[in-house]
């Protein structure tokens, strides 16, 4: 009979790869329980309901990925001047060291992390701003001291679009190596990813706000 500790991880690294590839709205507990080969009343004894066992997933990386971040950004944060490319290269030691953590850590991360928004689980995205809100300010300061021209809104806006391109990228890592080896003969490691995508997302959110947007934004409401 496999103990409690066997038990908990056998659902937890069925969950797991179950939400990552189909997202939780549409995996059921049942799906969960057949592939890890366990009842529903274990499911229910270890982590009461879904909600739970959402969060317990998540909470595997999250453990992992944020200590390091913050140590990444602490450091960071001690120069007088930085650029934004430094601060999203912050996130690439700790995102490449879930893969030493896990088997395909960092695509299952950021396919987690997309799901997360995409499935419209608010209750996890609290979860992480609660629960790691440290980091976050610390990720927050460096992004406002590396671009001190950004108003909150244009921030908030950059940010999230910064996130979509980043969970795209990092969840189809298999797909995007097998295109570079094929297409340009080139073996793409995760590293490799990061440094490709870091200019393009420090860019991003340098870019001047374009004065269309200003116009739309200035346009009373109905006059469209």
């Amino acid at each position: 009979m496999a103990g409690k500790g066997e038990t908990k991880g056998r659902i937890l690294d069925a969950a797991e790869l179950l939400f990552a590839e189909h997202g939780f709205k549409e995996t059921s507990l049942r799906t969960i329980t057949s592939k890890a080969g366990v009842n529903l009343a274990s499911v229910n004894y270890h982590y009461g309901d879904k909600k739970t066992l959402v969060r317990a997933v998540l909470s595997r990386y999250l453990e992992e990925f944020m200590p390091a971040l913050k140590a990444e950004l602490e450091v960071l944060l001690t120069r007088d001047d930085f650029s934004m490319e430094d601060v999203f290269r912050c996130v690439k030691a700790p995102l490449i060291g879930l893969n030493e953590y896990r088997h395909k850590g960092a695509t299952i991360f950021m396919s987690l992390i997309g799901r997360g928004y995409t499935d419209v689980q608010g209750h996890l995205r609290w979860f992480i701003l609660t629960r790691h809100e440290d980091v976050l300010h610390l990720f927050t300061t460096a992004v406002c001291r590396a671009n001190p021209s950004l108003d909150p809104e244009t921030l908030f806006w950059r940010l999230h679009f910064t996130l979509g391109a980043s969970v795209f990228t990092m969840a189809s890592t298999t797909a995007l190596c097998e295109i570079a080896e094929n297409d340009f003969s080139r073996t793409v490691t995760t590293e490799y990813l990061i440094e490709r995508l870091v200019p393009y997302l420090a860019a991003g959110v340098a870019a001047p706000i374009e004065q269309s947007l200003l116009l739309v934004q200035e346009e009373p409401t109905g006059t469209r």
